[in-house]
């Protein structure tokens, strides 16, 4: 019997317009595609309700009663292929080796997997030390467990599970250690896993570990409606009396105006605007941003506040790598003398998830983290909102795209599927 709520549904997202909301076509795997359109984040939740009740029979009906036993045995899978650095032309769907599993290690057939913005930048070349192309992008996936290695006790076929990976998420099958996989409840969808571990993980350890969130703290998040930011809040609103600021695109102050206290157009200068509600100032500040964000956030701190950078989306303005954006954020940025931090009583702290898993041994510290929120998930306390849902052939064909940031956040689901978060999607002729 197929696992309730593993949804196949495929939903096209919100720059589709009304008129996309009343087509329907036929998938690839003859499954129906279904447009819907959302107005708020708490629309997506009772949709993704729905959703699932419809899909089931669907999924009875097309899924083996085994789904591991079912596998083709292949020594092939397709994989999306980054070919060099640079635009979208760049991303291949073709087929690679299969992977098998080494000492230690769980292969996974692939669900789910997820797009964030740093694989963008990975396209783009624009991070430090990139990895020799060609590669297979992504970090997360979610799936079932299809073989382990020798020496690998924990995990048995058939397991629900999702997964960090360094690199080669984006293919229907992985191999990653252990430490880096965790099976997931029952009633977690695999589009749900997917949207899980990187942003929930990032979110909570930011908040809990680093920057040590209390009752009657106060935060500003940037990018609130992305799916980082989307998590912050979740998880601001477990502890009593958190108020959270958030600057967004006025675009979607609509669909996010319940989730934040205060919603600010990221557009405009904000310190004014929290300094009017909070002449203090608050006490954490997260910031994907960078660039003149910096100095802004430091300025903002109340006195034993901590400021932690954890991304740079400033320098991303294009399709392609852009020197010019690289240098202006750069140049921006404030120049941070400790001996300031020191009479202020504030702290300044980086935080990169990906480099405390794979280059810093953090693996228990990270495992403690998804125990916490998989315990705040089986509670009903937090939730991921799955926005859009793509196969993995559309990567290309569908032409994802970074520009304005349109999206709240996003999975693709078919056999594979892409995450999207924070960009626009434009539908470009086939190539």
């Amino acid at each position: 019997m197929a696992r309730k709520n593993d949804s196949f549904t495929i939903r096209t997202p919100l720059v589709d317009g009304a008129a996309g909301a009343a087509k329907r076509a036929q998938s690839p795997g003859g499954l129906r595609q279904t447009v819907r359109l959302f107005t708020s984040s708490s629309d997506m939740a009772k949709e993704g309700t729905e959703i699932a009740e419809e899909t089931e029979q669907m999924i009875d009906q097309k899924e083996p009663d085994n789904p591991v036993s079912a596998v083709v045995d292949s020594k092939e899978m397709r994989a999306v292929v980054l070919t060099g650095f640079g635009g979208l032309n760049k991303l291949k769907v073709t087929k690679k080796p299969m992977p098998e599993p080494q000492e230690g290690e769980v292969k996974i057939r692939v669900k789910a997997c997820g797009l964030n913005f740093l694989d963008l930048m990975v396209r783009q070349g624009n991070i430090d030390n990139p990895p020799k192309t060609p590669l297979v992008p992504g970090f997360e996936c979610s799936g079932i467990v299809e073989s382990v290695g020798e020496n690998t006790k924990g995990f048995e076929i058939g397991d629900r599970v999702m997964a960090f990976v360094n690199y080669n998420a984006w293919a229907e099958v992985v191999c990653t250690p252990l430490d880096f996989v965790y099976k997931i409840p029952d009633d977690m969808t695999f589009p749900e896993a997917a949207a899980f571990s990187m942003n929930f993980v990032a979110a909570y350890m930011m908040l809990f570990e680093v920057a040590n969130l209390r009752e009657g703290m106060s935060v500003l998040v940037h990018s609130a409606g992305g799916a980082v930011g989307q998590a912050v809040a979740q998880l601001c609103s477990t502890v009593p009396n958190v108020t959270v600021f958030g600057t967004a695109s006025p675009f979607k102050h609509e669909a996010i105006k319940h989730s934040v206290t205060h919603l600010f157009d990221r557009n405009i200068d904000y310190v004014p605007e929290v300094k009017k509600i909070s002449p203090d100032g608050v006490d954490i500040v997260l910031d994907c941003l960078c660039g003149e964000n910096t100095g802004k956030g430091l300025t903002l701190l109340k006195p034993m506040g901590t400021y932690i950078l954890y991304g740079s989306s400033n320098m991303v303005t294009g399709e392609t790598k852009s020197f010019f954006s690289f240098a202006k954020s750069w140049w921006q940025v404030e120049k941070v003398n400790p001996i300031k931090l020191y009479d202020e009583n504030k702290v300044i702290a980086g935080f990169s998830l990906l480099n405390l898993l794979f280059k810093q041994g953090g693996c228990k510290q990270v495992k403690t983290a998804v125990q916490k929120l998989l315990s705040l998930y089986d509670q009903k306390k937090i939730k991921p909102v799955v926005d859009s849902l793509w196969a993995l052939e559309e990567v290309r064909d569908k032409a994802l795209k970074v520009h304005d940031f349109h999206h709240i956040q996003g999975v693709v689901s078919d056999l594979i599927a892409i995450r999207i978060q924070d960009v626009d999607v434009f539908l470009s002729p086939p190539s």
